[in-house]
């Protein structure tokens, strides 16, 4: 079936055209300028925006579910919630818990990274530094054991794509080279490494930044500590949390301009408040309250008050990287689109608009906000 969208401005990697594309069997086969061809299976846009389809590489949940659970109902329900808001390829964030509850979500994601519900899983501990666990639970953290992280690896069936760890910690370096070697990404994040430590990490095999600034020593001018490291070093890809309350605009922007958008990949860190209203939630064993849309630790946890996830969308860290960054909307598709593509070594068939690459695709309105989302060729939500 070859479907034709006209008058559109196209976001290539590029650059923005006046243009057209048609899709043939959920790939994109040709992109032109100008109005476009004409046919029984055109589609005019009127002049939107189209973006590639958002690729998001660490979320925990949305829509009131959570990935953590491990309920496949629940996160097939989170993975559609982000869909619609233009994630067309996400991968299940899981956070600290104990090894049974860890080996149980992740068999259970690996059904729906079979049946391409989802794109991979992500680790983001066990194996993370105490002081710097923010929503962790910290009587479930533990040292990096390279037995455990196998037996990850045999649950989650070879759709285990991520892992979290603190390079500081014992036998952390062995177990960033055993991730390199099984193709799984070692972030190195949530730790309290010092600048030597980071790039022992990165000498090992990390190649991502968990949420770069959150959960790590600040940048210091006499201890420039992981920050200095992560942002220098072309090997690694930064994550940035663009939702006005994990970082400072101002701090995004250097980020984004030292690493580049070719390194920086926005993300959601969304939890299952991500859609809901203001109330109380689950973040794995954690107990989190929303207010005014921000989501803290109960004040019964440990570390009660410390930020627990966003309720953030794709689609709002992307309106936000162009309003409050000052990036140009090429320089935003990049950032959310081809570069986390890139970091999962998916960009061969996603994260730009381009000949042969799925049809993955998110029509914006003159706002930025959401009027169409399409997924290999077909629509989720029809544009208005």
């Amino acid at each position: 079936m070859s479907m034709t969208l006209s008058d559109l401005r196209v976001v290539t990697p590029d650059e923005v055209h006046d243009g057209w594309l048609t899709i043939e069997d959920g790939r994109i086969t040709h992109i032109g300028r100008g109005t476009g061809p004409r046919n029984g299976n055109g589609h005019s846009l009127g002049g939107r925006v189209i973006v590639p389809g958002f690729v998001d590489i660490h979320t925990h949940g949305g829509a009131g579910g959570s990935y953590p659970d491990g309920d496949p109902e629940s996160a097939a329900a989170v993975a559609a919630f982000h869909l619609g808001h233009g994630s067309t390829t996400s991968i299940a964030s899981l956070v600290t818990a104990s090894p049974e509850a860890l080996t149980r979500a992740a068999s259970a994601l690996a059904d729906l990274c079979e049946q391409g519900v989802i794109a991979g899983i992500h680790f983001e501990g066990p194996y993370i530094a105490k002081s710097r666990c923010g929503a962790h639970d910290p009587a479930k953290l533990r040292e990096p054991d390279r037995a455990e992280f196998r037996a990850l690896l045999k649950a989650g069936r070879g759709h285990v794509r991520m892992l979290t760890i603190a390079p500081e910690l014992p036998d952390a370096l062995d177990v960033i080279r055993d991730a390199a070697a099984e193709g799984v990404i070692a972030a190195i994040g949530h730790c309290d490494a010092g600048y030597e430590q980071t790039i022992a990490g990165i000498d090992a095999g990390a190649t991502v930044a968990t949420h770069l600034y959150n959960a790590m020593p600040q940048l210091g001018h006499r201890a420039p500590g992981p920050i200095a490291a992560l942002l220098e070093d072309e090997r690694i890809t930064v994550e940035l949390i663009n939702d006005g309350v994990h970082v400072h605009p101002a701090m995004l922007r250097l980020a984004a301009h030292q690493a580049g958008p070719g390194r920086t990949a926005l993300i959601t860190d969304a939890m299952g408040a991500a859609g809901m209203g203001d109330g109380r939630y689950r973040l794995g064993p954690m107990t989190v309250d929303v207010t005014d849309g921000v989501a803290r630790l109960a004040g019964g946890d440990p570390g009660g008050g410390s930020i627990a996830g966003s309720t953030l969308t794709m689609d709002v860290a992307f309106r936000r990287t162009v309003r409050e960054m000052g990036a140009s909307l090429v320089d935003a598709a990049l950032m959310a689109s081809l570069t986390p593509a890139r970091v999962l070594g998916l960009d061969h068939r996603v994260g730009s608009i381009s000949v042969g690459k799925d049809a993955d695709l998110v029509v914006l309105g003159d706002d930025l906000q959401v009027d169409g989302v399409m997924k290999r060729g077909t629509w989720i939500t029809q544009p208005s």
